[in-house]
């Protein structure tokens, strides 16, 4: 067993500790990945990593490393503890200049009062009334996505199932004409891909094809908002560009970073839940027996292993505003703190059996829409009915459909994504 790093980022990072700030370390076999991760968490779960070496197309210097927080009771205080652990300096590793993180993350990259204003003014688009619209959408768009496939026999079950839902719904949130769809889901793969060669060369400027990916979204977001100035939309942008009260407006620059962050967060993250519940089943035909014989009773808890276990976002990075402690470890002012929520779903103090997909799994506290406090995710209601109405139809309508090759994972270490995986069913 490897001794674990104590101290900050003055010290030499270990090179002997499995590194899960790698991309390539997320796309191996999962009980490599598996392992790995418990060994970290034997060794008390807050790690020291050092950062990979930069590529010559990222104009940026390589970092001093970063804390790997691997154990789910250390990542639960930090989320409680925004003030201690800040969002505003970046939610990845990399330190990007100040205007691409705010450029791309929106809320997510600041602490209150901005993040506050901010996430009052959208959970507009999240009040019950709104979210019913949305649930009925939902329902009426898996339909839809199952017609179009049910006679085909072999879909890309990512491209043709997965993605197509959770992008329609948020598209349709923000008032986004179906003539963008394809634009729209192109350029989120650019953004969160941006590290495999699938979606950016390996010879490109990584910079510029980001860079480009979001200006292409903020130039669509801006010309749909201006377009719905003065009308009476109930889409979300209507209601944004519209508000009665001045400090309930968003700027179109804010506008426009909120429809990337929600964009990117809401499709990405939505889709691979969906992908990973479908590689679960197919590797568990006794669950997935279970809950096909009895949808409703276990829906609720399928979907939050379905979460657990799938992880879609792999981690988030906050930076310590004052030393600390955590995990036994001394924090410096400054240090970069990288919360793997992937690896605290596998806890073994917390769930027991961590590995085995249950879809009974009670209780099952677990951080797939990130931690308790002001960051968690606002879109999680939505996105568990996406993946419950999906679920859904497929039974009905697509019974014996399952994964019929493996799944071709993203080359990324923030998105735990599948990019193509096979299924077969009997068309109907």
């Amino acid at each position: 067993m490897t001794e674990a790093v104590t101290g900050t980022t003055d010290i030499e990072a270990s090179e002997d500790l499995p590194n899960p700030l790698r991309r390539d370390f997320w796309v191996r076999p999962a009980a490599e990945i598996d392992d790995d991760l418990a060994e970290l968490r034997s060794l008390g779960g807050v790690t020291f990593h050092p950062e990979p070496e930069v590529p010559p197309e990222i104009p940026m210097p390589r970092g001093p490393g970063s804390w790997a927080v691997t154990n789910h009771a250390d990542i639960l205080h930090m989320s409680k503890n925004p003030e201690i652990f800040s969002s505003a300096a970046g939610i990845t590793f990399l330190d990007l200049p100040m205007e691409f993180i705010e450029y791309f993350s929106s809320m997510i990259a600041m602490d209150d009062p901005r993040h506050a204003r901010l996430r009052r003014i959208v959970s507009a688009g999240f009040t019950p009334r709104m979210l019913k619209r949305l649930e009925d959408s939902v329902q009426e768009v898996a339909s839809a996505i199952v017609d179009d496939i049910a006679d085909r026999g072999e879909v890309d079950f990512v491209v043709d199932v997965a993605a197509a839902l959770p992008l329609k719904i948020v598209c349709d949130l923000m008032g986004i004409p179906e003539s963008q769809f394809q634009f729209v889901f192109d350029q989120t793969n650019v953004i969160l891909g941006a590290s495999d060669p699938e979606y950016v060369d390996d010879e490109a400027d990584i910079l510029t094809a980001l860079l480009t990916a979001g200006q292409g979204l903020a130039s669509l977001m801006t010309d749909v908002g201006e377009s719905k100035r003065g009308g009476d939309g109930n889409d979300l942008t209507s209601m944004l560009v519209n508000a009665e009260l001045e400090d309930d407006q968003l700027s179109m620059s804010d506008l426009a970073s909120f429809f990337i962050l929600l964009v990117v967060a809401g499709n990405e993250t939505t889709r691979n839940a969906i992908s990973w519940g479908l590689r679960y089943l197919t590797d568990n035909p006794d669950q997935r027996q279970l809950w096909h014989n009895d949808f409703e009773t276990h829906a609720s808890s399928a979907v939050e292993e379905i979460v657990r276990l799938s992880s879609p976002v792999t981690y988030m990075r906050r930076t310590a505003t004052q030393d600390t402690t955590l995990g036994g470890q001394s924090i410096a002012e400054g240090d970069k703190i990288c919360m793997y929520y992937l690896a605290a779903n596998r806890d073994e103090s917390v769930f027991e059996d961590p590995l085995r997909f249950d879809i009974t799994r009670n209780p099952n506290p677990h951080i797939g829409f990130g931690g308790p406090g002001p960051h968690f995710c606002l879109g999680a209601h939505l996105a568990r009915r996406e993946i419950t109405v999906m679920f859904r139809e497929l039974f009905d309508r697509l019974p014996d459909i399952e994964a019929s090759g493996p799944p071709d994972l993203l080359m990324a270490s923030f998105i735990h994504g599948i990019k193509h995986m096979p299924a077969s069913f009997t068309p109907s």
